[in-house]
């Protein structure tokens, strides 16, 4: 039975756009994976552990800074817990309003949690290695003003979007390639953005139908 980690990173409720379009997509995910296990991970609700001076002195020993004594080891398996829930998910649905031209700190603290040495990426002497296989994303990018004046198709790399391509770097680094995108890139002043919002719901509705269904 497989299983979804829903990971919200919103803290707007029923008025957020990310989280709209995320009902979407599980709604149609229910209907084609009646079987599969949906865990939601709300990453306001305090309960990932900070990511604090023990846990960061806890990561080093396994680059060979210091030794995991009792100590550490406690706080370890704190992220240690936090990380296998992560992995332990067949498939991913991940809330990413833009927060200043990135993405929201509790999203951020998250990531810095589970991106962990030996449980998500593995280190040799050629660099770093993803150690997650067969897994795949949806992931819904939000904002409410997206560059004014500025057409939003503008290359990343011309600093006016980290979201994207900071989340893509990351689920490379931990071994998620198959990642299916949607973009609500809306304006608060923008005439055209109910209609853009729908077009963000259909594809939820598609991608959910067509790319998250177990082949039997």
């Amino acid at each position: 039975m497989k299983k979804l980690l829903h990971i919200i990173s919103s803290p707007r409720k029923e008025k957020s756009k990310s989280g709209a379009i995320a009902q979407e997509f599980l709604k149609q995910y229910k209907l084609s994976n009646p079987h599969a296990i949906i865990d939601e991970l709300n990453l306001w609700d305090g309960t990932i552990p900070t990511f604090d001076g023990d846990k960061a002195a806890a990561k080093m020993t396994f680059f060979g800074d210091g030794t995991l004594n009792e100590e550490l080891k406690s706080s370890w398996d704190k992220v240690v817990e936090v990380t296998e829930r992560f992995s332990s998910a067949d498939e991913y649905l991940i809330t990413v309003p833009m927060w200043n031209g990135g993405i929201p700190w509790v999203l951020k603290h998250y990531i810095d949690t589970v991106s962990q040495p030996g449980l998500t990426f593995g280190f040799g002497p050629e660099g770093y290695f993803p150690l997650l296989k067969d897994k795949k994303a949806c992931v819904i990018y939000t904002s409410g003003v997206y560059s004014p004046g500025v057409p939003a198709d503008v290359p990343a790399e011309l600093g006016l979007d980290f979201q994207v391509s900071y989340i893509n770097w990351w689920l490379g680094l931990v071994g998620i390639k198959d990642i299916y995108p949607i973009k609500f890139l809306g304006n608060l002043v923008n005439p055209d953005t109910e209609k853009d919002a729908s077009k963000a719901l259909e594809s939820a509705a598609s991608i959910a139908k067509d790319c998250f269904v177990k082949i039997i």
